[in-house]
């Protein structure tokens, strides 16, 4: 994955095989905010409403988060986000970084609702913005 050269907005993704979570957030004030949740049934679907938050927001960084075991192995959807990440900075010319997402889960147990996903994805984003001073 490629690093981050220029300040501006960054937006982080929950990756899921139904929906993923949008976060937003910028490299000055560092605050990540729940954007939108893509729920489009076909990988080209997704990507396309990928490709509009992309032109409407212009990002000069991709945050994915990376689901690991709590031991750290991988597992199947560890590779499904990396293949995605990997087809953001791809199709978009964009530095992607994968972001340690195992905490997520349990910062968000309890909460149920429509709002999830964004919610997951801007925690990631926020985790990277803490990490990364």
């Amino acid at each position: 994955m490629l690093e981050a050269r220029a300040d501006g907005t960054v937006l982080a993704f929950d990756f899921g095989l139904k929906r993923i979570g949008v976060a937003v957030g910028n490299t000055f004030l560092r605050q990540a905010e729940p954007l939108n949740i893509i729920h489009a049934p076909t990988n080209d679907g997704k990507f396309a409403e990928v490709a509009a938050l992309i032109g409407n927001w212009q990002p000069v960084l991709c945050v994915v988060g990376l689901p690991l075991h709590p031991d750290g192995e991988s597992h199947e959807m560890t590779q499904r986000c990396r293949r995605f990440a990997n087809q953001l900075q791809g199709r978009f010319k964009l530095p992607t970084i994968l972001v340690d997402e195992r905490y997520s889960s349990a910062v968000l147990n309890g909460k149920r609702g429509a709002h999830i996903d964004d919610d997951a994805a801007a925690l990631i984003l926020q985790q990277y913005f803490d990490e990364n001073p």
